[in-house]
């Protein structure tokens, strides 16, 4: 079987800055980030909606707009998500090169409304991914729990041993790497070229 390599998008191949999408929020809504973040980023708001607890993208927003108290549209939602991403291009050209080792597919923890517009949060790297650009919901459990990476395998039918994973966080390459995964740890552009490198030599 091809290789598959999987990435990680928020601070691997985007740089995400988190308090401008707060910015922007507090902006929309008049909320301060203690406000939102104890209105929604929580287990049972923005945590539930990762791990594929609501339905679709019109489910996520109905609960989060409940849960904020203010009437953000989806448009709104999905600029203000894009305004705080800025892509790394040697990230995606990393991407690129894995393309011509593989098949490549996006995992990242975020709810079924971003999955939903993810070609238009994520332009630079959608014609890359093509129909295995997803959010963690669409697989119905948030990184680092293994359940996420196991339903990763069932459904492209892959082998652990095939299959390469990189993310900026430790705990989500050892969630991956605890079901078989060869996983790296994002830091930098040219480490990730390397390590997708690698493993592709190892793979024979």
């Amino acid at each position: 079987m091809p290789s598959l390599f999987v990435f990680d998008m928020d601070d691997v191949l985007y740089d995400y800055d988190w308090r401008v999408r707060m910015s922007g929020l507090t902006a929309l809504t008049g909320l301060e980030l203690g406000e939102l973040r104890r209105r929604w980023w929580h287990d049972d708001g923005e945590w539930a909606a990762e791990a594929g607890r609501f339905a679709d993208g019109a489910a996520y927003h109905a609960a989060f707009t409940a849960a904020i108290g203010a009437p953000v549209t989806i448009e709104q939602w999905v600029a203000n998500r894009r305004s705080a991403m800025t892509p790394w291009p040697e990230s995606v050209a990393a991407v690129e090169r894995a393309a011509e080792l593989g098949d490549v597919a996006l995992l990242t923890n975020n709810g079924p409304l971003a999955e939903e517009h993810l070609a238009e949060l994520a332009p630079e790297i959608a014609p890359l991914f093509g129909d295995d650009l997803h959010t963690s919901s669409f697989y119905g459990a948030r990184k680092p729990d293994t359940a996420v990476f196991a339903e990763l395998l069932r459904r492209h039918d892959a082998d652990p041993a095939d299959v390469f994973f990189a993310d900026d966080l430790p705990q989500n390459v050892a969630g991956a790497e605890a079901v078989g995964i060869t996983a790296h740890r994002f830091e930098h552009a040219a480490g990730l070229r390397d390590a997708i490198e690698r493993f592709a030599a190892d793979r024979g």
